[in-house]
């Protein structure tokens, strides 16, 4: 409530002319998203000056607020108010949260966004497409609308060697695989231009793709015990910490993916029987495991430490406000912090390595090709053979003699 946390001053930001009115709720909103006292105080302190600025935009109501409006508020006051005009986003998310404003910002109707459109509906109607899929295929059309139109070429005249130069330019910002994934998708979306006419059919058979072969790259691993040091340097003090040490030694327990982590909820952990279940992304299929002692304190530290507040009931939330689901990026930006504080010389970007080390290690240590599958959740078992590459011990052992060596070797101590 307003009136706990300014209580001589609450009168004075519930008379705004124009956020007055909604100042209560707005505090409200701030402290159920995790904001700390000082971060509310500092909002409602700047809600004169926002409300002095949208006034000068002639607003007379909330309900005239609009994202063009809240952005050009913003990039007014940052100049006057460089650690404070934060207020107007977090002021914009509460009104989106109320439904007070639209959650989406229109955005002008071009011919682009409406073909970009277009060709999403008909990936998720037609094509019943993953929404990751459409999301990069979507990127890909934007990408590629946009060379066209920097090189003012329209799509009837699209031929091989505009193909060509997108592909070169697009390859100078990504590597080969992410090169073969991007010109797959060009493929897909010149196929549905040329279904309605608007593009040349045939497009799509004249473009090539880099060469990748099965099982060229070896999987990035780390020594079991860089891994063990990693998670032993971790801070457990903080309320961070004991999050992202959960997090890391559940991918270094069970090899989850990152995308498995973040979604585990709270229904998903069976304290009495010992159990985990997991929500595979990649094959959609459950996986059910036992769940460890060291994990289960390791859960029980954090959940104590930093229960989900209702609604969520997802394990692993945003440490900072406002309070939500923690997304991929954020365990991924988790690793590479932790990496720099431990001091291990650890060249990988990403958490993905840990889940590649356990692999590594079962295998090293005797565990059957078939039980590595099965904890990694993998369909095949080509996809878990890759990792025999790493076993070059056990290779050396079983290689046979070259021919004739053994001859040369007497012929020459002769």
């Amino acid at each position: 409530m307003l009136h706990s946390l300014t209580p001589r001053a609450y009168r004075r930001f519930l008379s705004l002319p124009l956020l007055g009115p909604i100042a209560d709720g707005f505090d409200d909103w701030l402290a159920a998203n995790g904001y700390t006292r000082d971060s509310r105080g500092y909002s409602i302190r700047m809600l004169k000056h926002v409300d002095a600025d949208l006034r000068r935009r002639h607003v007379k109501e909330v309900g005239n607020l609009t994202h063009p409006i809240l952005h050009a508020c913003w990039r007014t006051l940052i100049k006057t108010y460089p650690s404070f005009a934060g207020t107007v986003r977090t002021l914009e998310r509460y009104l989106v949260a109320t439904s007070l404003i639209a959650s989406v910002r229109p955005e002008t109707a071009s011919s682009v966004s409406i073909l970009v459109e277009e060709y999403a509906n008909y990936l998720h109607e037609v094509r019943g497409l993953a929404s990751d899929t459409i999301a990069h295929r979507r990127h890909t059309a934007q990408w590629f609308l946009q060379h066209l139109d920097e090189e003012g070429i329209t799509l009837k005249k699209i031929h091989r060697s505009h193909l060509d130069s997108y592909i070169t330019t697009t390859g100078k910002r990504l590597c080969r695989t992410s090169l073969q994934h991007d010109i797959s998708a060009l493929r897909v979306f010149l196929r549905f231009l040329a279904m309605d006419g608007k593009a040349p059919a045939g497009l799509d058979s004249q473009i090539d793709t880099p060469r990748l072969y099965r099982l060229e790259r070896l999987p990035r691993t780390l020594p079991w015990e860089t891994v063990s040091a990693l998670l032993r340097s971790i801070d457990r003090t903080s309320a961070m910490g004991l999050r992202d040490y959960a997090m890391f030694l559940l991918i270094a327990t069970y090899g989850l993916r990152i995308s498995e982590v973040v979604a585990i909820t709270v229904d998903d952990i069976h304290w009495s029987q010992n159990r985990l279940q997991i929500h595979q992304s990649k094959t959609s299929s459950p996986l059910e495991l036992p769940l460890t002692n060291e994990v289960s304190t390791a859960l029980v530290k954090h959940l104590k430490r930093t229960p989900p507040p209702p609604p969520h009931r997802r394990i692993f939330l945003r440490m900072r406000a406002p309070i939500g689901v923690l997304k991929r990026t954020a365990v991924t930006d988790a690793f590479q912090t932790a990496v720099r504080k431990s001091g291990l010389s650890i060249s990988f970007q990403g958490p993905h390595c840990i889940r590649h080390s356990l692999a590594t290690h079962l295998l090293k240590n005797g565990t059957p090709l078939k039980t590595i599958g099965d904890i990694l959740g993998h369909r095949s078992a080509a996809s878990t053979s890759a990792y025999l590459r790493l076993a070059t011990g056990d290779l050396r052992e079983v290689s046979l003699p070259v021919p004739g060596r053994d001859r040369h070797v007497k012929e020459e101590q002769r």
